[in-house]
């Protein structure tokens, strides 16, 4: 893994992808929990937010998250190609967390976990991943 510095310099940090480096970023909203809950859980509205991720489908009949539930993601990158992975709701409390592991749920290729809490008549959102 790389760390950006200043002027468009890298910096190897050392870490792998094996080593399964993780980051996290947190942001005050200023609205509360129920109404961040509804974008974040709101899986099928990202393909909107990202220049990857194309589209997102609910598998085995399901319209939203829940535990165990699963969706799929396609994705395109101009260098990457296109690719479909498909992602497993791993932890899941209404209002609070909601996260989903890459591909297996026992073994994944990577995990996203966004938490909520209420403060200061906000709510802080984190994102991890």
């Amino acid at each position: 893994m790389f760390l950006a510095r200043g002027c468009g310099t890298m910096e190897w940090t050392g870490a792998r992808y094996a080593d399964k480096p993780t980051v996290e970023v947190y942001t005050w909203i200023a609205a509360p929990p129920a109404q961040v809950w509804t974008l974040v859980s709101g899986i099928e509205l990202m393909p909107r937010l990202s220049p990857e991720l194309e589209s997102v489908q609910w598998l085995d009949g399901r319209s939203g998250p829940a535990l165990g539930a699963r969706f799929v993601g396609r994705s395109k990158h101009e260098a990457l190609g296109e690719w479909a992975t498909t992602s497993h709701i791993v932890e899941y409390e209404p209002l609070r967390v909601l996260a989903w592991a890459v591909e297996d749920a026992q073994h994944p290729t990577a995990v996203w976990r966004f938490s909520l809490e209420s403060q200061g008549g906000g709510t802080l959102l984190r994102e991890w991943m």
